[in-house]
C-alpha cells in the first residue's frame, strides 16, 4: 500500500483517505468515530471487494489490527471474533478447539467482518451463507454508542447483511459446529452433461460447484462429502499440492492469462487448453483446508444470484454471449448454489438460489463482458453480489429485496447524518 493510498485486492479501487484509524479496542473504535463527525468513516477489511464500498476521501477505520477470538464455548458452539479477524485465522483457531463453520467460500483471506457485511458464501443446496452463521453483532452507531443486537431486533437484521452501512462492527458472534472433515472428488466432465443435469447435480453431495473455461468443452466439477474428522482420510501430498496448486492453477494459470491478454487472438485456443488439462484428484482433508483455495492470479469478478429454478437459461445466455464478445474471456465462469434464507440483504433471500460468477484477468477489457452477462441476470431476477462488481442502482435494487426498504428505514434511525456512507453506498443503497 503507497503511503497514503488504499487499494484494493484487484487494484481497481484507489483512496486516499484524510486520516486513518488503527482501532486496538472498542474505546478507540469510539473514539473514530467521535473524529471523524463532520466527515465520513468507513471501515475496511482485507480489501477484498470489488467494488469501492471501504473506499473514502474522509476518515477510514482499519480493522486488520483488531483481531481474536475473545469467547468460544465448546459445548454451544457459540463463538465471539473480533471483527478484523481473517477467516483464515479463525478457521484455523475454531479447529484448535474442535470447532469449524457450516459453510465458507473458496477464499479466505476476507475479515469476518468484511465477510458477512457482503453476502460471502459457499455452495450447498441445503446450507445458507456465513450471514446465517451469525446470531448476534455488536457495533458503534454514528452516535458513539457501542450497542450489542441478536436475533429478532431490527438492527440485527439490517446489519448482518449491512455493508458497513449502520454502523462499525466491532465483533461477530458466530453458530459453530463440530469439526469436521471432507471428502472431496474434483474431475473434468463434459460440459453438455453437467449442464444436461443441473436439477440433480447439486443435490449429489453436500456441497457442489462447477468451472467452465469459456472455449473449452469440460467443466470442472467439485463435489465435497462431509463425514466425521476422524475418519481416515488422505490429503493431497504436499508434492502433488504443489504442482497442481501452486505450479498449474496459479503460476501456468497466471502466464496463460498473461499471454492472452497481451494477444487477445491466443485467448480462445488458450481457453481450451485450460480446459483440456483439467485432471481429476480425490482426497479428504478438514473442512476449512478444502474449502479454502490460494488464489495469486489477480481477476476481477461480477457475481449474480438467479432463481435455482432460472439458472439453466441464464447458463444459455452466458453460452451464447461470451463467442460474440469483442474482447476475448480469459477466466473461468463458476456456478454454486444456496438454501434460501431469511437475511433482509441477503442474495439468497427467500428462495433457493444458483450462484454464477464471471470473472476477467486484471487489466484485460471486462466492461462490455460485465454489462452483457449483468443484463442477462437481471432480466432473469438476479441480485448481484453486494462486493462484487455490478451496474444497478438502489432503485433497480430495491424491488428485488422484500425487506430493503425496512433497511433504509433503520439505516436511517442510526445513522441520520450519514457518517458512515460514502458514493458507492449511496447509489446502491440511496443518499445515506
Amino acid at each position: 500500500m503507497a503511503r497514503g493510498v488504499w487499494r484494493n485486492w484487484a487494484g481497481t479501487v484507489a483512496a486516499t483517505p484524510a486520516r486513518v484509524h488503527h482501532p486496538r479496542s472498542v474505546d478507540d473504535v469510539v473514539a473514530a468515530v467521535h473524529a471523524a463527525r463532520g466527515s465520513h468513516l468507513r471501515p475496511r477489511g482485507s480489501g477484498h471487494s470489488f467494488t469501492p464500498l471501504a473506499a473514502t476521501g474522509g476518515h477510514a477505520l482499519d480493522l486488520r489490527g483488531w483481531t481474536g477470538i475473545e469467547a468460544l464455548d465448546t459445548t454451544t458452539g457459540r463463538v465471539r471474533v473480533r471483527s478484523g479477524t481473517t477467516l483464515r485465522a479463525l478457521n484455523a483457531a475454531l479447529d484448535a478447539h474442535g470447532l469449524a463453520l457450516e459453510n465458507l467460500g473458496d477464499i479466505d483471506v476476507q475479515t469476518i467482518s468484511g465477510a458477512v457485511a457482503t453476502g460471502t458464501h459457499g455452495t450447498g443446496a441445503r446450507l445458507g451463507g456465513l450471514a446465517t452463521q451469525v446470531v448476534a453483532l455488536d457495533l458503534v452507531l454514528a452516535d458513539g454508542t457501542a450497542v450489542a443486537c441478536s436475533a429478532g431486533e431490527e438492527l440485527f437484521e439490517a446489519a448482518r447483511v449491512g455493508l458497513g452501512a449502520l454502523g462499525v462492527v466491532t465483533h461477530v458472534t458466530l453458530q459453530c459446529v463440530p469439526a469436521f472433515a471432507l471428502r472431496a472428488s474434483e474431475r473434468p466432465e463434459p460440459l453438455e452433461d453437467v449442464l444436461g443435469n443441473l436439477d440433480g447435480l447439486f443435490d449429489e453431495a453436500d456441497h457442489v460447484e462447477f468451472y467452465w473455461f469459456p472455449y473449452g468443452a469440460q467443466a470442472l466439477v467439485k463435489r465435497n462429502h462431509r463425514v466425521p474428522v476422524a475418519e481416515a482420510l488422505a490429503p493431497l501430498h504436499p508434492v502433488r499440492r504443489f504442482v497442481e496448486y501452486d505450479l498449474v492453477e496459479n503460476a501456468a494459470f497466471g502466464t496463460l492469462c498473461r499471454i492472452g491478454r497481451a494477444l487477445p487472438r491466443t485467448a480462445v485456443p488458450l481457453g481450451r487448453l485450460a480446459s483440456g488439462v483439467l485432471s481429476a484428484r480425490e482426497y479428504g482433508d478438514r473442512s476449512h483446508r478444502v474449502f479454502a483455495t490460494t488464489r495469486r492470479v489477480r481477476f476481477v469478478e461480477s457475481e449474480w444470484a438467479v432463481p435455482r429454478s432460472r439458472l439453466a437459461g441464464v447458463l444459455d445466455e452466458l453460452r451464447a454471449l461470451v463467442p460474440r464478445l469483442e474482447h476475448p474471456v480469459l477466466f473461468p465462469v463458476e456456478v454454486r448454489v444456496a438454501a434460501a434464507d431469511d437475511v433482509w440483504l441477503s442474495t439468497a433471500h427467500g428462495r433457493d438460489t444458483a450462484y454464477v460468477a464471471i470473472h476477467q484477468y486484471v487489466g484485460a477489457p471486462r466492461a462490455e463482458y460485465f454489462a452483457a452477462f449483468g443484463a442477462i441476470a437481471a432480466a432473469a431476477g438476479g441480485r448481484p453480489h453486494w462486493g462484487k462488481e455490478h451496474h444497478l442502482d438502489a432503485a433497480a435494487l430495491a424491488p428485488r429485496y422484500p425487506r430493503f426498504d425496512d433497511v433504509r428505514r433503520v439505516r436511517r434511525d442510526v445513522d441520520p447524518a450519514g457518517l458512515f456512507t460514502n458514493e458507492h453506498l449511496d447509489r446502491v443503497l440511496g443518499p445515506g
